[in-house]
């Protein structure tokens, strides 16, 4: 039974910042995301082992190996998603969470709902982003 978020109930600027509640919520959403990308990926690896591999036409069976290898790196990317996911999950049980690592500043609601795994403010975001760019453009 997969952890659903209470669906009435949405966080609150004017409660206290990670409440008991907040907490809650936001760790099942995150159980709740998790869960989902594991099925898909279950589902996933499902149709790749029973699809046939005997393409005899160059061109289906380039297109079938280009397929494959969108949907792999695609679960690669869900795989380090899940990594994520379970490292919010760790903050909310240490009470990190929802707090910016570099600031140490409440992460606004509005972000964390858009983005439960964020670990910066939007403020902090933006600024890695541009010293990314400044060191990328070099």
């Amino acid at each position: 039974m997969a952890l659903q978020p209470d669906s009435d109930y949405r966080p609150l600027e004017s409660e206290p910042f990670m409440n008991d509640r907040q907490r809650d919520y936001f760790r099942r959403k995150l159980i709740a995301w998790r869960e989902e990308i594991i099925r898909e990926s279950r589902e996933t690896l499902t149709v790749l082992q029973t699809e046939k591999e005997n393409h005899p036409d160059l061109t289906d069976r380039a297109s079938f190996e280009t397929d494959r290898a969108v949907e792999l790196r695609a679960r690669d990317r869900q795989r380090k998603l899940i990594a994520k996911i379970n490292s919010a999950i760790a903050r909310i049980e240490d009470g990190s969470y929802g707090y910016c690592e570099e600031t140490g500043e409440p992460i606004s609601l509005k972000r964390l709902e858009a983005r439960p795994i964020a670990t910066l403010s939007i403020e902090a975001q933006e600024r890695h982003e541009r010293n990314e760019k400044v060191y990328r453009d070099d």
